[in-house]
């Protein structure tokens, strides 16, 4: 019964999984960016364009910058021409276009674009090569902040500060137009994930005799769950008034963390049948586990410091795609021990005769395979292109969206695995024993990925 959770336990003190967690702890340590008062510092850059940040405006929307310690440099013997650099903003039409133009038209300088809205060129830099300024934005949209340099010869070096926050009654509103409702939102799913936990403690402790350590697991999902919400409103909240999470973010990555790893362990030991149709880890389901456990550090991690860094930083695009590439490697690996429980069952009614308990619990599996299909499809696919369509302003209906779907996978699993009396009187008369056993024989066929 305790042998796949010793496992659990010792695997969770491996020397790799120790340092990959302290790697977390780390990343989890740098300066907060994760936020609409940001600091970049940019250092021997020679792209044509770095894209800042996107923010979505509405009335009386702004956009102060300061830039300094301006400086460049080439290697060759060039002229520099000041008028060759600068910042300006675009709405997103407008970006693909000027992305557009550069890609078809050799030579040309973006600032002179027009659908760029140029805020300063470094002309106008002041005697110590420092700038700081504001603009009011005119069009309520969602704007790219971009810093063009037209003579990429020459490697750019800068700190640059931005703030940009829109108007509302007077004060500051840091949060983007489409964000506005997600600390109410996130509070909102936090009481429900803790009306879910007193509901699933209650659960479990009417049937106390029958409850495995699996329950446990479960439980303490919905715990790391609770505090990722209320953290989230938390960092929204600070956001929204001062512009920084005053630490809130670091508290969301901590228990997403954890929350993660004991999503994907919950898929795993149910696919597995753990508690359900066996007691005990087979071999290469413990190697699931240990395969799945460091990918969720490093999905982590990735996850960290791309909301860390913000794509001014050159290697932005390769730690998206190494999350990307991390998180379907690890939806993968979980479909195998539902395969392998599928399969087993098939097998099982031809031996032991109980047709009707094996077509049971199969048909439970099979719907089990499904639903996880269909929620990380929805999660993963279908949230990110319906998103893509949505108005900037309704951003939000992207956190509904998956939340809901987190939350009817959530009520999926644990009310169909939750602790249950096993019936010692079920019985089954022959009728509907051959009548399974005829099911079984129909749905022999190969069942694959």
């Amino acid at each position: 019964m305790m042998e796949h959770f010793d496992f659990f336990t010792t695997f969770l003190h491996h020397p790799l999984l120790q340092l990959l967690y302290t790697l977390l702890l780390i990343f989890s340590s740098i300066p907060v960016s994760l936020s609409e008062i940001k600091n970049t510092w940019i250092f021997d850059d020679y792209r044509s364009m770095i894209l800042f940040e996107s923010f979505g405006f509405g009335k009386n929307g702004h956009i102060e910058i300061s830039v300094t310690n301006v400086s460049w440099s080439s290697q060759q013997n060039i002229l520099f021409h000041p008028s060759s650099m600068g910042f300006f903003i675009a709405n997103i039409p407008s970006f693909r276009s000027i992305w557009n133009e550069t890609e078809y038209n050799k030579g040309f300088c973006v600032l002179s674009s027009r659908y760029a809205k140029l805020i300063f060129k470094f002309e106008n830099l002041s005697a110590d090569s420092t700038y700081k300024g504001s603009i009011e934005i005119d069009e309520p949209d969602e704007y790219n902040l971009v810093f063009g340099n037209c003579q990429p010869k020459f490697k750019v070096s800068m700190d640059v500060h931005t703030e940009m926050y829109n108007l509302k009654d007077g004060e500051k509103d840091y949060l983007p137009a489409g964000q506005t409702p997600l600390p109410k939102l996130y509070f909102l799913l936090f009481l429900i994930y803790a009306g879910f936990f007193l509901v699933w403690v209650f659960a479990c402790n009417n049937q106390r005799p029958r409850v495995e350590k699996i329950h446990l697991i479960m439980g303490a999902l919905l715990v790391f769950k609770c505090l990722k919400m209320i953290c989230a409103s938390e960092d929204k909240s600070y956001v929204r008034k001062t512009g920084t999470p005053h630490g809130w973010d670091v508290a969301f990555y901590v228990f997403g963390f954890f929350k993660g790893i004991m999503l994907f362990t919950v898929i795993i030991l149910i696919g597995t049948g753990s508690s359900f149709l066996k007691p005990y880890l087979q071999e290469r389901e413990k190697q699931v586990l240990m395969t799945v456990i460091p990918l969720q550090v490093l999905e982590n991690i990735a996850y960290v410091v791309i909301n860390e860094t913000g794509p001014a930083t050159r290697d932005w695009m390769t730690w998206n795609q190494l999350f990307l590439l991390i998180d379907i490697s690890c939806c993968c690996v979980v479909f195998f021990p539902i395969i392998w429980s599928i399969r087993s069952l098939r097998e099982a009614s031809k031996r032991d005769g109980k047709a009707a308990k094996n077509l049971e619990k199969l048909t439970l599996f099979k719907q089990f395979y499904i639903v996880v299909i269909g929620y990380l499809y929805f999660t993963r696919i279908l949230v990110s292109a319906v998103g893509a369509f949505l108005n900037y302003r309704l951003e939000w209906l992207i956190t509904v969206l998956e939340e809901g779907a987190s939350l009817v996978f959530y009520a999926f699993i644990f009310y169909n695995f939750q602790p249950m009396e096993k019936n010692p009187y079920f019985l089954i008369n022959d009728e509907e024993e051959n009548a399974a056993a005829q099911i079984l024989e129909e749905d022999d066929g190969p069942f694959e990925l």
